[in-house]
């Protein structure tokens, strides 16, 4: 921790969170400097390089774990609006560097310092005052990152308990995939979709008219099968919802 005791946060904004959601970010850094935080969004910062580990280009994998390292060194904290990248630095990046010891050296120090944005907010910044107003009806989708590999299950249904006017409605099956595994639905195109329509089906069963994630990567995906189905469910970033910014059409996918 720093002099002041108030943490110094290195924002990490994620691929798709760039490229095709950035109010995704801006909400991300709205609540945690709300909560009191100095965040910071390092300009040299990358993809985590988790597409090159889950195909086995470790060589590449560590290329770009060795900048996002080096990026982020220095910061008391590191916050992701994304369990899928958290997890690779978080659980991953040691790995990766078994045979550098001083690489993996930096590379433990940095996963020990990695959180996703809900649980951060939730359990080190103790987040639990009302966020925003949403009149809506929500079913909240765990994805298997947040859910498995960080444990990050109860700390986004505390935020959204927080939120004026907003009701939760949970899914059936709140454990099952979305399908999208990323390099998973490329693979296997045929199977992802069938995993998806399951997952959406699940959705339209509970009658919420907004779908919420801590993923971008599932919603984008379900997002797709919602349209092709001509469902009206509108969909946003978790973030977006406790920073109030869920407004218009919310996350669009293409139809499959």
């Amino acid at each position: 921790m720093n002099d002041t005791q108030t943490p110094t946060i290195g924002l990490f904004i994620t691929c798709m969170v760039d490229l095709m959601r950035p109010s995704v970010g801006f909400a991300a850094l709205r609540l945690l400097d709300r909560a009191g935080a100095k965040v910071v969004v390092p300009e040299k910062q990358t993809c985590c390089g988790q597409p090159a580990f889950n195909s086995g280009d470790v060589k590449n994998a560590q290329i770009i774990a060795k900048q996002v390292i080096e990026a982020f060194e220095g910061f008391d904290h590191v916050v992701a609006p994304s369990g899928s990248c958290t997890g690779m630095i978080s659980k991953h990046y040691p790995d990766l560097f078994k045979e550098e010891p001083e690489w993996q050296a930096r590379a433990e120090k940095l996963s020990a310092r990695t959180f996703e944005l809900t649980a951060y907010l939730a359990d080190h910044l103790k987040l639990d005052k009302s966020l925003a107003t949403f009149d809506h009806t929500v079913t909240y989708h765990d994805s298997c990152a947040s859910r498995r590999e960080l444990g990050v299950v109860d700390q986004p249904r505390k935020l959204l308990s927080a939120v004026d006017g907003l009701v939760l409605k949970e899914l059936a099956d709140t454990e099952t995939c979305c399908g999208f595994g990323g390099l998973f639905s490329v693979k296997f195109p045929d199977v992802s979709q069938a995993i998806t329509k399951t997952k959406t089906d699940l959705v339209i069963d509970t009658k919420a008219d907004v779908l919420v994630g801590a993923d971008l990567g599932c919603l984008v995906n379900q997002a797709g099968q919602l349209k092709k189905s001509g469902s009206k469910v509108r969909i946003f970033h978790i973030a977006e919802v406790l920073a109030g910014m869920a407004t218009g059409p919310g996350i669009e996918g293409e139809g499959q």
